[in-house]
């Protein structure tokens, strides 16, 4: 059984309703799922930016499932030293990636994750990460 990220990219598919995430869930039933802590942020970031009720209640809805049914993995000390050795390694090689995926990355490689996503373009420039697409 392995570990599982799933990156924001795929939870906000999921939200408007453009991929079937209990269907990729069930796909691969014996991996692990989890969450990193950014994306919660990224997620709750949505929340608060909704510009009807309707939108916001489904959000909540959806961000409370999120977290009473996926463990969320930290942003600590072993995350951070991993996110300023990748940094620095991606910055010499002339490669830059979002700030928050440069932390879901770290996070991804600290627990030992492969990286569920929809942005390939970033995290494949990421050494060592394994990158699922969908």
């Amino acid at each position: 059984m392995g570990r599982i990220l799933i990156d924001t990219s795929i939870l906000v598919e999921a939200d408007r309703g453009r991929l079937d995430l209990a269907a990729r869930l069930r796909a691969a039933a014996e991996e692990e799922f989890v969450i990193g802590a950014i994306t919660v942020s990224e997620i709750l970031h949505s929340l608060h930016r909704a510009r009807t009720a309707e939108q916001r209640s489904r959000r909540e809805t959806f961000i409370e499932y999120l977290l009473r049914n996926f463990e969320v993995m930290p942003f600590d000390v072993e995350e951070a030293r991993v996110h300023a050795r990748l940094g620095a390694e991606l910055a010499a090689a002339g490669v830059t990636i979002g700030a928050h995926d440069l932390i879901l990355a770290a996070t991804a490689l600290a627990v030992g994750a492969s990286l569920a996503t929809r942005d390939e373009r970033s995290f494949s420039r990421v050494p060592g990460l394994a990158v699922l697409r969908w």
